[in-house]
């Protein structure tokens, strides 16, 4: 925060309110707003024109439908003068940009109310390099109450435009995600940008797995416009399944069997502050809280596809991503080291479930995905066939692993993606099979996910493109036998098979039936560019 003169302190407020601006947030780099493409000029309507100093220019500042525009007001020449003859570029930004503005005042010890009015403080969400979004202030210096409150009416009735950024949100709080991290996250870096932006939010801690669930049953989510989950892929799997529930409670949808559920009636953020933050950085190209922060301030809305997991006609779960085999052996060990730490526990689950690698003897049965534009395309052609791609597929064998998953799955260790050529929301899945092979051959599989080599690249991998699968452990499989790999308890059916969705256990003892339907629930944020994470031919 930038302090006034004699010790003075400088703050952006609001009508009489005190609220200094956070002191993370930058001045605009000049630069940033010269140099990149300006809306058009001629055409807007101008709003206002006036005199501010900005970087200690006194520069003439225009404010049009779209954008803030300023120059700096250019002395006048002498004749023959050859030092003046430059002209300074104007600079701008685009008002969709902006996410709040307030009154900046210095205020020293004789001043506690009332400070001396400099003049305004607009603060601007920033596109940086690598799909990274910033926070960043611009000042408009002019000690005019009365020019100063004629701008700030019209910046709040502009901001009050965009309909479509929350005003309220629900926050759900997760204090135990990684290293137990989440409430520092959330009250250092996400609390005040949202207090800045004039957000109102209600926070509830979860004290239990399920707890989500249970709160959101209750809860009446009538007054907020969206849900926010600062945990990490488990807790963030754990709200959307409870936001989808919900929504199937109030559609009178039977939730015992749901074959066509209806969309989430609310949209969820998804603060990362989990050890992968798989769903944050699939939804946003990067793990990053602010980035993550200025997405659900600004409105922005990214429609993802969900899976629903059900078995023997009983639906289980909603998710986005599944692992069965290699996978879910892992988690299950992980889960049972609870007391070692994130990273520690998983290096450990890992290089267990790779001592004890073995395969799962099953019946995977899928039905490949038809693209509804290639199929239009075909059908207008004469070309399409009856028996082409519409009916269920099936192979059996022995697996190592099997991945089911509706997103691309980007991760530290997965910098391009566990299922790089999925997309958020194009209605399928990918089923990703590895068959036996020797443990040396399948870790070098798995070290391919950290580098640039298509790691599908294995005569014992396969890949398909799928709207359902269905995974029936044959009558030779094992199962999960918890005295030889310290898993969890056995079910009351006996011996069960341990999946990972989302991060999350999930023990089912018989087949599971996995669907994807398109668009099902809204998150906070933008697809990052579908070129970053194809792989490699």
């Amino acid at each position: 925060m930038p302090r006034g003169r004699r010790g003075g302190r400088v703050s952006a407020l609001e009508g009489c309110r005190e609220e200094e601006a956070p002191p993370a947030a930058d001045a605009v780099p000049s630069v940033l707003w010269a140099s990149g493409q300006q809306p058009e000029a001629a055409a807007e309507l101008i709003l206002l024109r006036g005199i501010f100093e900005i970087r200690r220019d006194s520069c003439d500042v225009v404010l049009s439908e779209r954008a803030l525009r300023w120059q700096p007001i250019q002395p006048e020449r002498p004749t023959g003068d050859s030092k003046y003859n430059f002209l300074r570029k104007e600079e701008f930004i685009e008002l969709k940009d902006i996410f709040s503005v307030k009154l900046k005042r210095r205020y020293s010890v004789k001043q506690q109310r009332s400070g001396t009015l400099l003049g305004i403080t607009l603060f601007i969400c920033l596109k940086k390099e690598q799909n990274k979004l910033k926070d960043s202030t611009l000042d408009l210096i002019n000690l005019s109450e009365d020019h100063c409150d004629v701008w700030f009416r019209q910046f709040k009735k502009i901001l009050a435009g965009f309909s479509d950024r929350p005003k309220s949100l629900k926050i759900v709080l997760n204090p135990q995600s990684h290293k137990k991290e989440a409430t520092q996250v959330y009250y250092e870096k996400v609390e005040p940008l949202l207090k800045i932006a004039g957000i109102k939010t209600d926070v509830t801690v979860t004290e239990y797995e399920g707890h989500a669930v249970s709160l959101l049953k209750e809860c009446e989510l009538q007054g907020f416009d969206g849900v926010v989950c600062v945990g990490g892929d488990g807790s963030a799997s754990e709200v959307a399944h409870a936001l989808l529930l919900s929504a199937q409670k109030n559609a009178g949808v039977e939730t015992d069997s749901i074959l066509t559920p209806v969309q989430a009636q609310l949209p969820l953020g998804v603060i990362p502050a989990g050890s992968t933050n798989v769903l944050a950085h699939s939804l946003h190209g990067i793990s990053h809280v602010v980035t993550a922060t200025l997405h659900i301030i600004m409105g922005h809305i990214q429609p993802v596809d969900v899976c629903t997991f059900s078995t023997t006609g009983k639906f289980l779960r909603f998710g986005f991503s599944a692992m069965f085999g290699f996978g879910g052996r892992a988690l299950a060990l992980a889960e049972k080291h609870r007391w070692m730490s994130p990273n520690q526990r998983m290096d450990f689950a890992v290089i267990k479930a790779l001592a004890r690698l073995k395969p799962e003897e099953c019946e995977i049965s899928f039905l490949p995905f038809n693209d509804p534009q290639d199929l239009e395309e075909r059908r207008a052609q004469g070309s399409l066939k009856s028996d082409c791609n519409d009916q269920w597929q099936m192979i059996q064998g022995q697996f190592l692993n099997v991945s089911i998953m509706a997103i691309p799955c980007l991760c530290s260790v997965a910098p391009r993606g566990l299922a790089p050529n999925t997309r958020l929301n194009n209605g399928s899945m990918a089923l990703i099979i590895s068959r036996n092979t020797s443990r040396p051959e399948f870790i070098k599989h798995l070290k391919r996910y950290a580098s640039v080599k298509n790691q599908f690249n294995f005569p014992f991998v396969e890949t398909y493109t799928v709207e359902e699968v269905k995974v029936h452990p044959g009558s030779n499989s094992s199962g999960h036998n918890p005295a030889e790999e310290d898993g969890p308890h056995e079910t009351a059916t006996g011996s069960s098979f341990p999946w990972n969705v989302d991060g999350d256990l999930m023990e089912v003892a018989s087949e599971v039936h996995v669907r994807v339907h398109p668009r099902l629930i809204n998150l906070y944020g933008k697809s990052m560019e579908e070129k970053k994470h194809m792989i490699p031919k």
